[in-house]
């Protein structure tokens, strides 16, 4: 995400750092890269000149601070600007209303119909509601169809009339069956185009006065940058959204849309979108947003993303399996099951404070856990249970069903065992912690 904007933020910082203090040469320069960086990420030119220069005057004015390094200072200055640019805080989701309506709008293959299904798992799962998808798109009879796979996927009731041709009649027919239902939450999916036109705008704005929505959420496909900006002027001027919807952010992300769509619409980001997969819709926030801009990672998200997977009662079990050594096959695969869910490995890795640019270059790939369980699966049982009593002839058995070499089953095997005597050895020593740690199951 934003890799390119976040090499050149780091090499615009590498002018200041190691300097004793700030100066207006240093300072000068600083701004320069900063804003060559962010033209470059697709910024309008305007908006990062109003922005560094606001860097400019408060990093001038911070010459009396010596307890913190020029290099440092400077970070902070423009993760605060960032921040700030982004929206300063977490957006409100409206969700006031019997049912509450959501309209969905935006251009043909940003990726409104996706983020529809995405919003409705979130609603779902996370917020305790009972939403109704919508499909109001009236002019492709495929986006009808993926609503209705999405659906089926989220365990989540679809509203169509195939045969209607008016998106407005679909649309109230849609808040009485969910009333009917008792749906607390409609979530509109309207027709987008190529290009902004005035029938798509004069559907959407009739759509908009005929169901008075709670929120009216515009998608953007985030690769597309500054156009994207303006096409989100061109919408706002007709619907008066409430907020933006940031998608496609694992693809080849310039960041221009994120940093610049607020400053021109004045209307927030609310939630971020990558990938197909269900699950993988986030809730905006522009600090942490700044933070891995900067190369910082986003430690509070990938605790948030562990913590949705995690289960006291199965933590309790799997703590008393390893104080007594009895960690096997069947709770390391668990444990497996649970990383994956929490989303792609190489952006979970790049939450990680200070891993984000080491990783930069290298080829994570999803299946890169399919081997493992390749291996484990092809074990009994017992086997998994009890791995003391793998022999060779069982590991003969083993590495054919997973297609793997007895050198590769081997290797695998050294390191479990070298991670269950790890955790031995943490619960022999003093008060069953390491130095500094609580002991466990305090």
């Amino acid at each position: 995400m934003f890799q390119s904007l976040t090499e050149r933020l780091e090499s615009a910082f590498k002018n200041i750092k190691g300097q004793g203090r700030i100066t207006d040469l240093n300072i000068a320069n600083t701004v320069k890269d900063i804003r060559r960086a962010l033209v470059d990420a697709d910024v309008n030119y305007k908006i990062a000149k109003e922005f560094t220069d606001k860097i400019k005057d408060k990093a001038l004015g911070e010459k009396v601070l010596t307890a913190i390094s020029p290099g440092q200072l400077m970070v902070k200055i423009v993760q605060d600007e960032l921040t700030e640019l982004m929206g300063g805080s977490e957006s409100e989701f409206n969700l006031q209303g019997n049912p509450a309506i959501v309209l969905i709008a935006g251009l043909q293959g940003s990726g409104k119909t996706t983020f529809s299904g995405k919003l409705a798992n979130y609603l779902k799962t996370k917020k305790g509601k009972s939403p109704l998808l919508v499909a109001a798109d009236i002019y492709r009879p495929a986006a009808i169809d993926q609503l209705e796979v999405l659906g089926k996927q989220i365990g989540v009731d679809v509203y169509c009339e195939r045969e209607n041709k008016n998106a407005v009649s679909i649309a109230e027919n849609a808040i009485k069956e969910a009333k009917a239902k008792n749906k607390n939450v409609i979530i509109i999916d309207t027709a987008g185009r190529l290009a902004v036109d005035e029938l798509m705008m004069t559907e959407v704005a009739n759509i908009k006065s005929a169901v008075n929505p709670q929120e009216i959420l515009f998608v953007v496909d985030s690769m597309t940058g500054q156009d994207a900006v303006n096409t989100a002027a061109a919408f706002n001027e007709r619907l008066d959204f409430t907020g933006v919807v940031l998608t496609k952010l694992d693809g080849d992300t310039r960041g221009g849309a994120a940093l610049s769509i607020k400053y021109t619409v004045n209307k927030p980001i609310k939630f971020t979108s990558s990938g197909e997969k269900l699950d993988t819709l986030d809730v905006f926030y522009p600090e942490r947003m700044a933070q891995r801009i900067l190369g910082m990672g986003d430690i509070v998200s990938l605790v948030e993303k562990a913590q949705e997977q995690f289960d006291a009662a199965e933590a309790a079990k799997l703590e008393k399996k390893i104080r007594k050594n009895q960690f096997d096959f069947e709770d390391f695969k668990t444990q497996l099951e649970q990383i994956k869910k929490m989303g792609n490995l190489k952006d979970l890795m790049a939450m990680i404070p200070g891993v984000g640019s080491k990783i930069k270059d290298l080829d994570i790939n999803d299946d890169a856990f399919k081997g493992i369980e390749a291996m484990i699966n092809s074990m009994t049982l017992e086997e998994r249970r009890n791995p003391d009593i793998i022999n060779p002839g069982r590991k003969q058995r083993i590495a054919k069903g997973s297609g793997k070499d007895i050198a590769e089953l081997n290797q695998f095997l050294k390191q479990f065992e070298q991670m269950k005597s790890m955790m031995k050895m943490m619960n022999k020593m003093p008060m069953g912690r390491m130095p500094g740690m609580k002991p466990m199951g305090k």
